[in-house]
């Protein structure tokens, strides 16, 4: 079973949430080293939603836990806030629909970052096995 990290950004009732889909390795690099033995490199540690709760060590446990205060599994720090021109955008990766949507977005430059792809449609018979 694969987990991955959907942060709720809104109030309470309200649709709003993020799909973190990446993460540099700041601390602690043997250890990620030794989750994610299959890396290609440091940059790849942790690229990749279902890996970047690898790192970490994080599961299921960590539902509805708080990111911002200290109690929670993990604890989420904003960068320092930069300037729009260091934000690229895109369509989301291995979408079915909505691929030419603008729902993806990342740092400028970072290693980290999956590739992009386009989801194909898939023949019953690959589907089945």
């Amino acid at each position: 079973m694969r987990f991955c990290a959907n942060v709720v950004c809104g109030p309470e009732g309200d649709a709003a949430a993020v799909l973190l889909r990446a993460g540099a390795v700041i601390d602690g690099l043997e250890t990620a080293r030794q989750r994610r033995p299959a890396a290609r490199g440091d940059h790849d540690l942790a690229r990749g939603p279902a890996k970047l709760m690898q790192v970490p060590g994080l599961d299921k446990s960590a539902y509805g836990t708080s990111l911002i205060d200290g109690t929670g599994s993990a604890l989420l720090t904003p960068p320092p806030v930069g300037s729009a021109s260091e934000v690229e955008a895109g369509p989301r990766v291995g979408a079915t629909s909505a691929h030419d949507v603008t729902w993806r977005f990342w740092a400028k430059g970072d290693p980290t970052v999956s590739a992009y792809r386009r989801a194909g449609t898939r023949s019953r018979r690959a589907a089945a096995s």
